[in-house]
């Protein structure tokens, strides 16, 4: 090889190792996004979006103008389960809830973790189509064998849901409308309530049982 060829080559190698290195540096840059991007928008513990992601969703869903309802439960029961068998059998727990909300069926949308043992379901459809959603998600949990290390065990949801009935919803007042329905649900032990337009608001307890 002539020694003009073999700089040439030297060049042009320098130049691909370099090409390499920052194709690897973008890969690695777009992965830490990614990851970041996730994080920000995703439940730890359960995999499922968190409250973040359900409200862009459900804003969304709202400024498209399209008929959707919103599902909140609670978990019956579950600060015993955390008390009696420690912080990683009740991560398990709200993980396996978290698998089986994934898991219903169309309308549903979106299932997310909203906090502590709080969930929420958007469903794409109408009050009646809610109203199920919220039915299929307790009796879901209710029918549920869940394995856990220290054993199996069964668990039940109060479950509340409202639907965009006000044209000039914000997903503010869905939450709040699901709140205080789930709320009812729980004290009246019904398993499941839906907020209706004409009812006078109630007051939601902060107290988990």
């Amino acid at each position: 090889m002539s020694p003009t060829l073999h700089t040439i080559a030297i060049a042009v190698g320098g130049i691909l190792a370099g090409l390499a290195l920052a194709g690897a540096l973008l890969w690695r840059q777009q992965q830490a996004l990614y990851t970041a991007r996730y994080q920000a928008t995703h439940d730890e513990i359960t995999g499922l979006p968190n409250r973040r992601l359900l409200l862009t969703r459900l804003r969304a869903a709202l400024a498209a103008n399209v008929p959707c309802g919103l599902v909140l439960l609670d978990l019956d029961g579950f600060k015993t389960v955390n008390d009696t068998f420690g912080h990683d059998t009740g991560n398990l727990l709200l993980a396996h809830v978290g698998r089986l909300l994934t898991n219903l069926d169309a309308p549903v949308e979106v299932a997310a973790r909203l906090s502590g043992d709080e969930f929420a379901v958007l469903v794409r459809g109408d009050r009646d189509e809610t109203a199920a959603a919220a039915r299929a998600a307790c009796r879901t949990i209710r029918a549920a064998r869940i394995d856990l290390d220290s054993g199996a065990v069964t668990v039940t949801a109060s479950v509340g849901y409202t639907h965009t009935h006000d044209p000039h919803a914000s997903p503010r007042q869905l939450l709040a409308e699901a709140d205080v329905a789930m709320y009812e649900a729980k004290r009246s032990r019904t398993g499941v309530h839906g907020h209706h337009p004409l009812a006078a608001p109630g007051r939601r307890s902060r107290d988990r049982h």
